[in-house]
């Protein structure tokens, strides 16, 4: 049992660093798919986040707590939704994007973005605003005010990011759902690491294992290396 399992991690070694064509086009899928759907989460997320943390109004805790609510959601669950949303019959039927990357796109948007909304607020609410307040008092609009901030907040906010990214190149129900696992289309690293492991075929999923942990580690350090670098003391 040894040997086979020392058998089945070198060739999945083997088939990284030899850049094996199916290996590496599930790779590809799956950081354009979760890149393209942080990217349009984002921005957005970081904004609500901003003014949920600056503005108080009538239901703001009802709403608060809505996005806390949405950001433990199963995953399979919003792949459930997004399906018969797209669903043929469903009201974005005729967009026959069911089984596609943007289906895994619109599912991994929602995925991340109640998460990224929940960690910005918490972010914005528990920070020192003396950046925003000396920024509009030299001057500044609110958007170079807003982008001071966001520098001066760069180290949880890059938290916020890497959270929502591992969310959702990690999650595996509303892919297979919404995009059917279809080879050089729509299979992922989640999704193909399941087929290969039912199969009972590890070598492809230790290799893309591999790349989750490695892309884990990559993240972490520079998480680590950034609040160092801020929270190292200035010299005059």
């Amino acid at each position: 049992m040894g040997e086979s399992f020392l058998v089945n991690v070198l060739e999945g070694l083997r088939l990284l660093v030899t850049f094996d064509a199916e290996v590496w086009d599930i790779i590809g899928v799956s950081f354009t798919v979760s890149g393209k759907a942080l990217a349009m989460a984002l921005p957005t997320a970081i904004l609500i986040g901003f003014g949920l943390a600056i503005f108080r109004f009538p239901g703001h805790w009802l709403l608060v707590s809505l996005f806390q609510t949405l950001q433990a959601i199963p995953t399979v669950v919003v792949g459930l939704l997004v399906y018969l949303m797209l669903y043929r019959f469903g009201p974005l039927g005729d967009l026959r994007w069911l089984f596609s990357q943007p289906a895994m796109v619109m599912a991994q948007f929602f995925l991340a973005f109640p998460l990224l909304v929940s960690l910005s607020y918490g972010t914005f609410s528990s920070a020192d605003w003396r950046a925003w307040e000396t920024a509009r008092t030299l001057g500044a609009g609110p958007i170079r005010a807003f982008w001071v901030l966001c520098c001066e907040l760069k180290a949880p906010l890059l938290v916020a990011v890497i959270s929502g990214f591992s969310r959702v190149i990690t999650e595996v129900g509303a892919s297979m759902l919404v995009g059917g696992n279809i080879q050089n289309v729509t299979r992922n690293i989640p999704t193909a690491i399941a087929l290969e492991t039912s199969k009972g075929t590890f070598a492809q999923a230790i290799a893309l294992g591999t790349v989750l942990m490695v892309l884990a580690l990559l993240l972490n350090f520079a998480v680590g290396t950034l609040r160092r670098s801020n929270d190292r003391p200035v010299r005059g």
